[in-house]
C-alpha cells in the first residue's frame, strides 16, 4: 500500500494550533474567525491537502476540539466537489488529556483513545479520520501495552491511516514491529520536533526513510523566528534568505526538504500572509553554496525536558 503522504502533489501541510490557543483573536472575534477560516480555504484552493490538528488544541479544558471544529468549518466553506474534498488528509492527534482545572495528563488506554476518536469524528464532521496520530506516550503504561491498544484502535475504529508523534528511534521501531508500516496498513507517519535549532532526532528520520514513513516536523521554524534573532542559526538563515531574496521561513522550509524526501514540513499558520509565504517556498531549492553556509550550524538544542521525562513504564519482565 503506497504512503499517501509521500504522494502529495503539494508536499507541505499546515498546522494552526495558535488559532485556538488563549490570546488568539479567533476566539472572541467572529470577523477574525471568518478571516482565519478563509485563510485555510485559500490554502485548499492552492492545492494543499494536508492539515494537522489535535483534540487538545483549544482555549480551555472544556473546549477540547476547538481547533478540529475550525478545520471542519474550512472544509465546509471550501467550494469544491466532494471528490476533491475526499483528497484532503485531515490529520488529528489524541492521547493527551485535559480535565477540570486544566489538569493535563496522558492516557493511552483503549477506552480513552476510542472516546477521543469518536469526539474527533464529530468535531471534524467526517465518518472516517484520514490520519489519526498518537500524540504522546503514556507514562502509566508500558510501551508494548500502548502499542497493543493502538493496533486495536486501528482495527476497530474508523481510522484510515495511523501515525505516531514524539517517539524515539527505539520506540518507533517497536511500534513498526507491532503495527507494521504503510505496506501493512500500519504506521505511515511520525510527527517529531525538527527544525534548524532542534536536530536531535535525525535517527528517527533514518527509520522513516527505511520504512517508507513520512516525517512531519512540528515547530519546524525553530531557530528562525524573531525571538531567535540573537542566535547563530538565525544569522546563518538570514544570510541565505537575503542572498535568495526570500524569507528565513522559506529557507528553513527548503532546508528541511533538503534533508530527505520523507520530510513534509508542517509550518504553523494563522494568517493568509503566512500561507502565501510558505507556499512560495515549496519550489525553492537551495544551491550548493546555500547548503554550505548552513552546513556548520551550532550544536542542536536539547529535547524539551517534558519530552525527556515523558516516557512509558519499563517493560514488565
Amino acid at each position: 500500500m503506497p504512503n499517501p503522504l509521500l504522494e502529495l502533489e503539494m508536499p507541505i501541510g499546515f498546522g494552526f494550533m495558535n488559532a485556538s490557543w488563549p490570546g488568539s483573536p479567533v476566539l472572541g472575534d467572529p470577523q477574525a474567525r471568518g478571516q482565519f477560516v478563509a485563510a485555510l480555504v485559500y490554502a485548499m484552493e492552492q492545492g494543499v491537502r494536508l492539515f494537522d490538528t489535535a483534540d487538545i488544541y483549544a482555549p480551555s479544558w472544556d473546549a477540547m476540539g476547538h481547533n478540529e471544529i475550525l478545520l471542519r468549518e474550512a472544509v465546509s466553506a471550501w467550494q469544491a466537489p466532494n471528490e476533491e474534498k475526499a483528497k484532503l488528509i485531515l490529520a488529528t492527534k489524541g492521547g493527551i488529556s485535559r480535565s477540570t482545572g486544566e489538569s493535563w495528563n496522558k492516557d493511552a488506554s483503549y477506552s480513552y483513545l476510542a472516546s477521543r476518536v469518536e469526539a474527533s469524528l464529530e468535531n471534524l464532521g467526517v465518518n472516517e479520520i484520514p490520519l489519526w496520530q498518537h500524540h504522546r506516550l503514556d507514562t502509566h503504561l508500558t510501551l508494548n501495552e500502548q502499542l497493543v491498544n493502538l493496533k486495536r484502535l486501528k482495527d476497530t475504529m474508523p481510522i484510515r491511516h495511523i501515525g505516531v508523534s514524539n517517539y524515539s528511534r527505539e520506540q518507533l521501531e517497536a511500534a513498526l514491529d507491532v503495527l507494521g508500516g504503510p505496506a501493512d496498513g500500519g504506521i505511515i507517519s511520525v510527527q517529531n520536533q525538527l527544525s534548524p535549532a532542534y536536530r536531535q532526532q535525525l535517527d528517527v528520520l533514518e527509520v522513516c526513510e527505511r520504512n517508507g514513513l513520512a516525517f512531519l516536523p512540528w515547530s519546524p521554524m525553530g531557530g528562525v523566528r524573531p525571538g531567535d534573532s540573537e542566535t547563530e542559526v538565525f544569522a546563518a538563515f538570514s544570510r541565505v534568505a537575503a542572498s535568495r531574496r526570500t524569507s528565513r521561513f522559506s529557507v528553513a522550509q527548503a532546508w528541511l526538504r533538503s534533508l530527505s524526501s520523507s520530510i513534509i514540513p508542517l509550518p504553523g499558520v494563522t494568517r493568509r500572509e503566512s500561507i502565501e509565504d510558505a507556499l512560495s517556498a515549496v519550489e525553492l531549492r537551495l544551491t550548493e553554496d546555500d547548503l554550505v553556509q548552513l552546513a556548520n550550524l551550532p550544536a542542536t538544542l536539547p529535547l524539551d525536558d517534558e519530552l525527556v521525562r515523558d516516557q512509558p513504564l519499563p517493560a514488565i519482565i
